[in-house]
């Protein structure tokens, strides 16, 4: 749900990009955040202490408890992968609170931008699966014993791809839903303070999704590493 002024297009206009930013804010504002987590990213680790104080004790405390939460779901065997969940969650939260900001946009609103996540969920799966049990693989598709193969291959498949769409529609179901009753509120019950606690429910609400995704996603990747039984 776009705001009626969108700062970044408008910021845009004046290096000629303004027109691709005003019909494509969902990649402008992925971009943006992309962007932002990659610059807090190298200060942070230009600010980092061997003897840790203030915010780096916090956020050691943050990530180390995420890191510990993420093996005890994939096992010790998910390790390499912690990256890539944790990537997933900061980059869907900060995109998702920016919907709560005036003049900002939830790129997780337009269904481009889960869906783009979901299939790269989907394809560093499988490419975990394979890379793990090579042709062995396909037992996770073929059941327990060859002859229910013909029945179990088929439904597999179609429950893999339709996590795909449950990973996509979850998140940009609840971000759309979420974005549109704010911007209601706005119209109808001023600028400020009636869309003030939905604002703040939203701020919950728009982590709670992003762990949802981050965590589907371990799982996903917790059932490809696994032996096939």
């Amino acid at each position: 749900m776009e705001h009626p002024f969108l700062i970044l297009p408008w910021l845009l206009d004046f290096v000629g990009l303004g027109e691709f930013a005003h019909h494509y804010p969902q990649i402008t504002y992925s971009a943006f955040v992309a962007l932002l987590l990659c610059v807090t990213a190298k200060l942070a680790v230009g600010t980092v202490k061997m003897i840790p104080s203030g915010g780096q004790n916090f956020m050691e405390a943050v990530i180390g408890g995420y890191e510990d939460f993420a093996i005890d779901v994939m096992g010790e065997e998910g390790r390499p992968y912690i990256p890539l969940v944790a990537t997933l969650f900061l980059y869907i939260l900060i995109m998702n609170w920016s919907g709560l900001v005036p003049g900002l946009y939830a790129p997780t609103s337009n269904v481009n931008t889960p869906l783009s996540m979901a299939i790269v969920v989907f394809i560093v799966t499988q490419a975990i699966g394979v890379k793990e049990h090579g042709f062995k693989y396909i037992k996770h598709f073929t059941g327990p014993m060859w002859a229910i193969a013909p029945i179990m291959l088929p439904i597999e498949i179609i429950g893999h791809f339709a996590r795909v769409l449950s990973l996509t529609f979850r998140l940009f179901g609840n971000i759309l839903g979420e974005d549109l009753v704010v911007a209601i509120l706005f119209m109808l019950a001023g600028m400020f303070f009636a869309p003030l606690p939905m604002m703040f429910l939203g701020i919950f609400t728009s982590f709670v999704q992003a762990f949802i995704f981050s965590l589907l996603t371990m799982l996903y990747i917790a059932g490809a590493i696994e032996e096939a039984h």
